[in-house]
């Protein structure tokens, strides 16, 4: 049972992200020869002060 945890920034739209399951999912079975009962999406969205790269916060960022 794959489980694909997607991090990303906060601001994905309703159907972005409905998007994002079903292509994956799709890839998934696909790739693999599941079935889609089997996979999982969790998307963990973060604020961007909540986000370091390079040493500095997100939210800090040009």
């Amino acid at each position: 049972m794959p489980i694909v945890i997607l991090k990303t920034r906060k601001g994905l739209t309703r159907d972005q992200k409905r998007r994002i399951v079903s292509e994956f999912t799709v890839t998934l079975v696909n790739t693999t020869g599941i079935k889609p009962e089997l996979v999982t999406i969790l998307i963990e969205e973060k604020e961007l002060e909540d986000i370091g790269k390079a040493g500095k916060l997100r939210c800090d960022e040009g």
